[in-house]
């Protein structure tokens, strides 16, 4: 039987690479663009909403979130339970494929910033706390009208969630929020810096975040 240290890099190989088939990238050569030349530059969501419309955006969605959830899908099988860090296998797979997505290795290691790809791997880790976070995202952006704003809050409320005792989550997951949070807002540097410099583009507008 492979031990579990070979298990693991197979997992983070396996999530890694379907994270790199980053969706907006691959939408985008069928309109014969590359959105990473469009708009914000950023290979995501709403550039391609922004630029290539809803149809090429509803595409996207479907890849950034299925991506996410056969890697976690495949942790499970391939891993499953450990005893005293629980779904060891669906953590590793889904933060390997948010890294894939941000930086894949397909397309020259320039991805998007793993939002959709993130939710869909909270999602398979606790629903109840994937909807939370939606609802903060929504709010946020119906407020604000800033997407980039609500993809920070609920990504940094992540592990502050996870560590509230109701919710009786391990330091494994704790670790884990505390990842995905990370990625999401070190790639979110420059909509933050636009956000405080007033500067950001909003949901609606001409340009993209």
């Amino acid at each position: 039987m492979l031990t579990l240290a070979i298990k693991a890099v197979l997992v983070a190989a396996v999530g890694y690479l379907l994270g790199s088939a980053n969706s907006s990238l691959i939408v985008g050569k069928f309109y014969g663009v590359d959105i990473r030349t469009m708009g914000s530059g950023n290979a995501g969501t709403t550039n391609t909403l922004r630029n290539l419309g809803k149809t090429a955006a509803f595409f996207v969605i479907i890849g950034d979130v299925l991506k996410g959830v056969i890697a976690c899908l495949a942790g499970l099988y391939i891993i499953g339970n450990v005893e005293g860090m629980g779904k060891l296998g669906v953590m590793l797979g889904g933060v390997s494929a948010v890294i894939g997505h941000n930086w894949p290795v397909y397309f020259g290691f320039k991805g998007g910033k793993g939002i959709l790809t993130s939710f869909s791997v909270v999602l398979m880790m606790d629903w109840k706390i994937g909807l939370m976070l939606f609802g903060v995202f929504l709010i946020t952006v119906a407020a604000t009208r800033y997407v980039s704003l609500g993809s920070v809050l609920a990504s940094a409320l992540f592990p502050v969630v996870a560590a509230i005792p109701v919710f009786h989550k391990s330091p494994a997951f704790i670790i884990f929020a505390l990842v995905i949070s990370f990625l999401a807002i070190i790639r979110h540097r420059s909509n933050i810096e636009r956000i405080f410099a007033g500067s950001e583009s909003k949901l609606g507008g001409k340009r993209s975040n």
